[in-house]
């Protein structure tokens, strides 16, 4: 077996949680692949003396990798997504950060699920992602123009809002006068959407959620729709340009330009293990229907 490691950052008493992985792993002759600039991170801090291969680029990520453990919070699992692409690498998430919605493994708990998941007793969730195209061509966006939770529109350098002329497969819906929309999945249904209102989506169907940030109009509210549609949006405001973010990836495009999103052609598969699901995770996490009267 064969198991790529990538994180963002060192949380504060990571270490011994990263040699615990590191130790498991090589019990079971695992052969592990750390990201470079992890890498780089862990031996800065002493905590790790065996050197190992390293991968720095998506290109040497292929179809020999089991597992993907991605260590840290829900940005480092959006991160990794940008390594894995399309290759169908599960990613396991190993939360170190604070409320780690989708890396559902606590580092308390390493020892005790790791090997039930070396052992393939766990499930995989698949998750849906967007795609954004451009006319003109952005070459901001040539690379990796996909994302997990949500592609977000808003304005940039101004406190004027923007107005986005919204089109569902070429029918006309609406033109949002806000300070941005967001189209999110429904993995992103429980991040920035559900933060300006929107809907919290069970990633098991088969919908996106248009939110809109700030609107002046109080009859805009968020909208479910079927994941097959095309939506296209332009924007116009008094400025020349405007924001596009695609998960944490932020670039800037001329206001005359036009955005194309829908559903990628593939998925990314998070390891769930056999006890945990997305309804457990709401009640955890968001504390979903918590009432100090019950």
């Amino acid at each position: 077996m064969k198991v790529g490691i990538y994180g963002q950052f060192y949380h504060e008493n990571s270490g011994k949680y990263i040699q615990e992985l590191l130790d498991l792993l090589e019990e079971k002759n695992i052969e592990v692949v750390i990201e470079k600039e992890f890498l780089e991170i862990i031996h800065k801090k002493d905590s790790i003396k065996k050197q190992y291969s390293e991968f720095s680029t998506f290109k040497e990520l292929d179809s020999s990798f089991d597992l993907f453990f991605s260590i840290g919070g829900d940005g480092t699992i959006l991160k990794s997504v940008n390594f894995i692409k399309n290759l169908d690498i599960p990613i396991v998430g190993i939360n170190t950060g604070r409320l780690g919605f989708l890396a559902t493994i606590q580092k308390e708990e390493i020892s005790e699920t790791i090997s039930s998941i070396l052992q393939k007793k766990y499930s995989i969730s698949r998750r849906s992602l967007l795609t954004i195209a451009t006319s003109p061509k952005n070459e901001g966006l040539s690379d990796i123009n996909f994302a997990l939770n949500e592609i977000a529109i808003s304005r940039k350098n101004t406190t004027s809002m923007i107005t986005i002329e919204t089109w569902l497969d070429g029918k006309y819906l609406n033109a949002y006068w806000a300070d941005g929309l967001i189209i999110s999945t429904p993995t992103g249904s429980t991040g920035y959407s559900l933060s300006c209102g929107g809907p919290i989506i069970n990633p098991e169907t088969n919908a996106l959620a248009i939110t809109p940030i700030a609107p002046h109009n109080l009859n805009a509210r968020p909208l479910v729709i079927p994941d097959d549609i095309e939506l296209k949006l332009k924007v116009s405001g008094r400025e020349d340009d405007y924001l596009v973010s695609l998960d944490s990836r932020i670039t800037s495009l001329d206001k005359d330009t036009e955005i194309t999103i829908k559903k990628a052609p593939f998925t990314i598969g998070l390891v769930l293990l056999h006890e945990d699901s997305f309804i457990k995770t709401l009640r955890k996490k968001l504390l979903w229907g918590e009432d100090k009267r019950n």
